[in-house]
Formats: structure tokens, sequence, C-alpha cells
């Protein structure tokens, strides 16, 4: 074989991997990876502060099938909403509205997931754990996604309990049981759940209204938003000190749950206080509204690797 036939093959052979790589990537992408770190982490809290012990093997089984199963509802959410996906800046690139993945794929896909997940579940831990997992597969695909999200500006409060299951599934996959903390654990998630998202749709607003979704900042304005993100952080921050007073935590969580509080209270107060036109618009992009955001997620992480480390090292 020449050199130059060989080339061409190695050529041809590097487009292909590139194009096989891609197709992978796409697959990965329809999971919501960056949603699934979160998702993962609290399932991941709630088995280890759970009272008993899995098996090492069963743990990590437990914590896959978590992150299949939202990977999965991940994934029928993207088919579902292929629609508003293609004329949402932020999506358009998505698999399916890009054409890289066709929609029944995708749903095939999202099925199989979420029913091995299940399955598997219960399998390896016990069907109660199971039982809550497809719960929160459902809720999150026919509660959220196909009966709340074009309907109601109030579709992420109680849509919102969709990503509150995890700390609750990690804690019933250890005990078999349903507890106090793990409902506390869920309503904290459930409460923070409104302010992140909201804080969010202030600067990505066009993009829903472009899509026909209701979300708050088109159907009340900007204003009443950044009222809401302001009285949900309120009610959010005295709940996460709960598990300190029924005795569940001690001074370590308690310490970072108050500072952590208090940091989120102000980056709230700072989006209603940034300066704005008379329907509430920012005047500057919006920028006390993403640093919100962004400090949503990681006071999310580490009010809770507060409450294992108290629980784990303080014990």
């Amino acid at each position: 074989m020449s050199d130059a036939t060989m080339s061409k093959a190695g050529g041809a052979g590097a487009s292909l991997g590139l194009s096989a790589g891609s197709e992978v990537r796409d697959w990965i992408t329809l999971l919501k990876p960056r949603v699934l770190t979160l998702v993962v982490y609290t399932g991941v809290a709630g088995l280890l502060v759970a009272p008993g012990a899995l098996h090492p093997v069963l743990a990590l089984t437990a914590i896959l099938c978590i992150t299949i199963a939202a990977g999965a509802a991940g994934a029928i959410n993207m088919w579902y909403d292929r629609d508003i996906d293609a004329v949402m800046r932020r999506t358009q690139k998505r698999p399916i509205p890009a054409g890289r993945i066709s929609a029944e794929g995708a749903l095939a896909y999202g099925v199989l997931l979420g029913v091995g997940s299940v399955a598997l579940m219960g399998l390896a831990t016990n069907w109660l754990a199971a039982g809550v997992l497809a719960g929160s597969i459902l809720f999150y695909v026919v509660i959220y996604t196909m009966w709340l999200k074009r309907r109601t500006p109030q579709n992420i409060v109680i849509g919102g309990a969709a990503g509150a299951f995890p700390p609750l599934i990690g804690w019933v996959a250890v005990t078999g049981s349903v507890d106090v903390l793990p409902l506390l654990l869920f309503a904290i998630i459930f409460l923070w759940t409104p302010p992140h998202f909201w804080a969010l749709s202030l600067f990505a607003h066009g993009d829903y209204q472009r899509a026909g979704v209701p979300m708050l900042p088109v159907v009340a304005g900007a204003r009443e938003t950044r009222r809401q993100v302001v009285l949900y952080t309120w009610l959010l921050v005295p709940l996460t000190l709960a598990p300190v007073l029924i005795g569940f935590s001690g001074w370590l969580y308690g310490a970072a749950a108050l500072l952590l509080g208090a940091n989120f209270l102000r980056h709230a107060h700072a989006v209603w206080r940034e300066p704005q036109d008379a329907q509430g618009v920012s005047l500057l992009g919006d920028l006390a509204a993403k640093r919100c955001f962004k400090f949503s997620i990681s006071y999310l992480f580490l009010l809770f690797g507060a409450l294992v480390a108290d629980r784990l090292w303080l014990a």
C-alpha cells in the first residue's frame, strides 16, 4: 500500500473515530450530565447519613441506579421538549433538535434506562427504594415535563419535588423505610429549587418567552420574580436548621447551615436590590441573579457535605 493510500485511510479512520466519539457524547448529553452531578451527590449524602450500612458493592449499585434513573428522566424530558428546545438558544444544539439523534431513539433510550434502573435497585437493595426511584422518574416526566411546565408559572415550585427525591432514595436504599430526616432533606431541596431556578430564569427569560413557556418572569414580570427569590430563600434557611433541632446533627452542620444561609440571603437580597427599571428588568445585565444562581449550586453542595461530615466524623 502506498504512503498516499495509507494517509487517506488514516484520515478516514480519524474522521470516523471523531464521528463515533461525537455520537457517544450526544447519547451522554441526553442524560443531562450537569444536572446528574447534583442529583447523585445528594443521593449519596442520603445514603451516607442513613443509620445502618450497605455492602460497598450494593451501595455503589444504588448510586448507579440513582444516576441512571435521573439520566433516563432527562432523556425523556429532551424527547418531549424537543419542539421548544429547537427555539431556545441555550438548547438549540441539543442532540434531538440538532438532528443528531432521532426522537424515537431518545425515547426508547430513556425508557430502557428508567425500567432497568428501577429493576436493578429493587434487586440490589429493596423494593421500597425501587418504588421511590420509579416515582421520581414519573414525577419529573409526567407531572413536571408533560403537565406543569407549559401550563403554569408554578411549574418549578411543584415540579421541584422531582429533584428532591435523591436523598430520600439513598436513605431508603439503606434502611428500607422512610423517616423524618430524609423527608426534611427532601423539603430542603424542594424549597431550594425556586430561588435557584428563578435566579436562572431572570437572565434566561427571553428563551422561555420565545418558546412560550410560562416561567415566572414571563408571566408575572422580573420584579415579582425577584420578590419570590427572596421569599423562598427566607423559607429555606430556617428549615435547614431542622436537623439540628431534632437532634440528628451537631454544631458542625449547624454552623455551616447558618453561614451558608446568611450568604444565600445576601445573594437573594442583592437580586432584589439590583438597579432595575420600572418593570424590574436589571440595568446591569442581571449580574446579581447570575451570582445568586452560581452560589445556589455551591450552597447545596456545601450544605449536604456539612451534613455528611457532621454525621460521620462527629457522631
